[in-house]
């Protein structure tokens, strides 16, 4: 899989270039997509690729974007910078806007406290049990901002596993 997300003010994109492949960026999902079949297929040619500054058309400028390419073994960040194409390996497996993937990592390390678990607290001998569900969560952060979507999105991927002996539920219409 592969998606395209926003990355305005640090999308780079450059004029075709005579020693590598050219793709233009509103070209790029499709390419890989249709070439390859599996995350070190996708790596490789984006290894030797020159991402462009092409439209679409007069009235679409390229958008500015950093992608995200993922199968079953793992997931990579590209992301196009004015000192050339970075190609991240991604070991959270999630990716929001703008800023930086180094950012988004570096920015989860605020949360390494988080769990999803409830542990009890104790304060000279009172023991306080949690209240509800979601205790170990207290902190995660809520607004709306790129950077705090990344960690709800790593949070949730890390800590949401089901067990082997759940199975999906249809449930038949009245």
């Amino acid at each position: 899989s592969m998606a395209g997300l926003d990355f305005p003010g640090n999308a780079h994109y450059n004029p075709p270039a005579s020693d590598c492949t050219n793709i233009a960026s509103f070209e790029l999902i499709p390419w890989i997509l249709g070439q390859c079949d599996c995350l070190q297929a996708a790596k490789h040619l984006l290894e030797k690729i020159n991402i462009t500054d092409a439209s679409f058309s007069d009235a679409f400028p390229p958008s500015p974007l950093h992608w995200m390419v993922a199968d079953k073994t793992g997931s990579l960040v590209v992301e196009p910078m004015a000192e050339g194409l970075k190609i991240y390996e991604n070991p959270v497996g999630v990716l929001t806007n703008n800023p930086p993937f180094p950012y988004h990592l570096y920015h989860l390390v605020r949360y390494r406290h988080l769990s999803a678990g409830e542990e009890n607290a104790s304060f000279e001998g009172l023991t306080l049990p949690p209240y509800g569900g979601g205790m170990g969560a207290i902190g995660l952060p809520g607004d709306y901002s790129s950077a705090s979507r990344f960690v709800r999105a790593a949070f949730v991927k890390c800590h949401s596993h089901s067990k082997e002996e759940q199975q999906d539920r249809h449930i038949e219409p009245a």
